[in-house]
């Protein structure tokens, strides 16, 4: 059968809807939720239907409205989705009557929905742009507090994480990265960097919201506020331009050459590697970064001081690479943030000195915030840009699976081996990724990407 984003492509808006209808009928509609998903997500972008045939636009710059709304949006969306289980998870256990493990289950949960339907979010960017896909998470986002606030099974919990996994993998920066390669290709490495900005400071601005919200209305109600948050993106989402049939003068040539197809596997790979590797750490630090500390010998009110560092140093990283990496080659990027990772749990071990463990909190922040930026930046210098979000979305498949089973593996190594054995853990992960950017970077040389806009073409 074929993909119904693939087939909305070319079908009159008017045929549409009468199409999804017929695979909504068909058996494979109800043995594949894939596919649900997919012709359901079809149905609403018909608003962003590209013309039949239309493969190459012209690169603009990308609009500083845009930028804004898509910042704003980013600080709101994880705020009220990646990081609502960080302030919420003990009243929800509380209230329920639920263990840690059952209620942080969800989040796996809607990890690994976010990564099932990776590919199918991105390529759905990639035909028809980000707007009608990011104004669709933005209702998910909603969808999913809301159920999570009403709901008192065990099914419905998990059902509304599965919710708000789709609504991650719409919204937040996966789907901003590709939107944006959308409208300015190649040049929208500084746009990506700006944009992270404000989705770095999510926790620092909404765990304290969430707590003040619970303590005065509980935390259902606080929840319901944050599904009111989400909804309130939708206009920001609906302020991205739609997807034009503008043309291109000269042909965009791929950012490394020569690729083949045997050369562009193994970059894929190498990228799939590097990021695969971010994620794992990024979520296993999330949720035992502080118990690595105290297990090193910290007392409890100084590690929980320390790793607020790790936010700091990520956005003081990221307003660096603004201010002073525009020059600066993605490739080139990459080998700096993971290096700077490898060196934080290097520091790591002698955590049981404040300086040590300041410099291993800071480090790996500075690291992990610099490879958010090159998580949507290197596909754009390693592959031409028409077909980013399908390209991306397949290729970071691994990095979601295996931020859903950090947080247990991790659990696992501390409870047999200690915070020395998750440091052992996370610094054979840093190398590998030091590796494998090493590789990456000497295996292939950047050329410039040609790109010719029309005349006349403008800010919008």
């Amino acid at each position: 059968m074929p993909s119904c984003c693939a087939a909305a492509e070319k079908l009159p808006r008017s045929a549409i809807l009468t199409k999804v209808r017929s695979w909504s009928r068909s058996s494979s509609f109800v043995t594949k939720p894939a596919l649900w998903f997919e012709s359901a997500l079809s149905a609403v972008l018909i608003l962003g239907q590209v013309p039949n045939g239309v493969t190459h636009r012209t690169v603009a710059e990308i609009p500083r409205k845009v930028e804004a709304c898509l910042g704003i949006s980013q600080l709101v969306c994880w705020g009220v989705s990646y990081y609502l289980i960080g302030i919420f998870n003990d009243a929800i256990g509380a209230d329920r009557g639920w263990s840690e493990t059952l209620v942080q289950g969800g989040f796996s949960v809607a990890l690994l929905t976010a990564g099932g339907c990776s590919p199918v979010v991105g390529g759905c960017i990639d035909r028809f742009g980000g707007r009608p896909v990011m104004v669709t998470g933005s209702v998910l986002s909603a969808l999913g507090c809301v159920g999570l606030a009403t709901t008192g099974s065990v099914a419905g919990y998990y059902f509304s994480w599965v919710v708000l996994g789709a609504a991650m993998r719409c919204t937040l920066y996966d789907a901003a990265f590709a939107t944006l390669a959308g409208l300015g290709g190649t040049r929208a490495k500084q746009a990506m960097s700006r944009i992270t900005l404000l989705g770095g400071l999510a926790s620092t601005v909404f765990w304290p919201v969430g707590h003040g919200l619970a303590e005065l209305m509980g935390w259902r109600g606080a929840v319901l506020v944050y599904a009111a948050f989400a909804l309130s993106t939708a206009p920001l989402h609906w302020a991205i331009p739609s997807r034009k049939p503008l043309h291109l003068t000269e042909r965009s040539t791929p950012a490394m050459d020569p690729i083949n197809p045997r050369e562009r596997r193994i970059t894929g790979g190498l990228y799939a590697l590097i990021m695969a590797g971010v994620g794992f750490l990024a979520s296993g630090m999330s949720a035992h970064m502080i118990g690595i500390l105290t297990g090193l010998g910290l007392a409890t009110g100084v590690a929980v001081w320390v790793s607020t560092l790790r936010g700091i140093a990520q956005s003081v990283a990221r307003l660096v690479d603004v201010l002073f990496g525009r020059r600066l080659h993605a490739l080139d990027l990459n080998v700096i943030s993971v290096g700077l990772i490898a060196t934080s749990f290097a520091a790591g071990f002698g955590g049981h000195v404040a300086v040590l463990a300041a410099g291993y909190a800071a480090l790996y922040g500075a690291g992990n915030g610099l490879a958010t930026i090159t998580r949507g930046t290197l596909p754009l210098a390693l592959f031409e840009p028409h077909g980013y979000g399908a390209r991306v979305g397949r290729l970071l498949l691994p990095s979601f699976l295996l931020s859903a089973a950090a947080p247990i593996a991790y659990g696992a190594v501390i409870e047999n081996f200690g915070a020395a054995g998750a440091l052992s853990l996370s610094s054979a992960v840093a190398v590998a990724m030091v590796v494998a950017s090493i590789a990456l970077r000497a295996g292939f040389r950047p050329s410039p990407t040609v790109v010719a806009p029309r005349s006349g073409d403008t800010r919008e």
